[in-house]
């Protein structure tokens, strides 16, 4: 899969090449192109507001413009850094919506995790999926609703850096300020979530009693997962980590790496009928408004 964050795809050449097609009226061209940065965008968008039907909203707000500004590219920058400093801008004005309408802290989310009973597991008969996926789900929302206790750019900024393992250079082009910059706001977002989650998430320090075994039934009851709709956990899916290859960063600012690689083991999500979808934008009246596709 091509990585647009990996230091190995500097070259855009491919990029440049299809965007100069699509404003030709290239519609298979603009198709591709979207293609190679859809579910990269989306899987920002869904660690920025936690649903992934929000996270597709978003990633279609974020299509449209990039799609009808695209005549407006000029090449002075990387196509990387023009369409994920759009992304950027775009998730950084938008109006809250879904888990993100109800701001978090980490105390709020503290006080609701140890709120949650410690319940056995549920019984394998009594739930439509295997009860390893159900802990899966459990760990992946709660960790990703971790995030939404960083304000807004912070966990952007940790999701470019740390998540998906961006480069401090690419990050700062990315979100229009110095390599320094993003670097020393990522090292702030790193400390304040590892401090949180050393003190309280068992998987990052055994010696805390919060355990996801333990909180997937309390998680099921209150509504936190639904065994009928899992919004993270599926049989196989590929790994951040995996999608990302090649961007793992050093890390200097906290004393335990394994809190970042809960991170690069979430699931790296797809866009459901990605192809479909992005042709139902092609053919919105304000995009097609702006395109003269063939």
């Amino acid at each position: 899969m091509h990585n647009p964050f990996s230091e190995a795809t500097d070259d855009d050449s491919d990029d440049l090449e299809l965007v100069c097609q699509a404003n030709s009226g290239d519609r298979d061209s603009l198709e591709r192109l979207v293609l190679r940065h859809q579910a990269w965008i989306y899987n920002i968008a869904v660690r920025m507001v936690f649903d992934p039907q929000d996270a597709e909203e978003v990633t279609q707000e974020v299509l449209i413009k990039a799609v009808t500004r695209l005549s407006t590219f000029r090449g002075d920058s990387k196509f990387r850094t023009w369409l994920y400093r759009i992304t950027a801008n775009h998730i950084l004005n938008m109006k809250r919506r879904g888990a993100e309408a109800t701001p978090y802290t980490f105390s709020t989310y503290a006080d609701a995790i140890n709120g949650t009973p410690d319940l056995d597991l549920p019984d394998p008969k009594s739930v439509p999926v295997d009860v390893p996926l159900l802990v899966e789900e459990t760990k992946v929302a709660c960790t990703t609703g971790m995030l939404l206790c960083l304000d807004r750019r912070q966990r952007l900024i940790f999701t470019l850096g740390e998540i998906i393992g961006a480069s401090d250079t690419v990050g700062g082009e990315v979100m229009d300020m110095t390599a320094d910059n993003f670097r020393q706001c990522l090292a702030r977002a790193r400390r304040d979530l590892y401090q949180f989650m050393n003190h309280q998430c068992g998987l990052v320090n055994a010696s805390n009693p919060c355990r996801c075994p333990k909180k997937t039934k309390g998680f099921i009851d209150a509504g936190h997962v639904d065994p009928h709709r899992l919004l993270f956990a599926a049989p196989y899916v590929q790994r951040i980590r995996d999608a990302a290859v090649g961007t793992i960063r050093e890390i200097d600012d906290v004393a335990d790496r394994s809190f970042a690689a809960i991170y690069r083991d979430h699931p790296f999500l797809e866009p459901t009928e990605q192809a479909q979808w992005l042709r139902r934008i092609l053919d919105l009246p304000e995009v097609r408004a702006t395109l003269r596709l063939n």
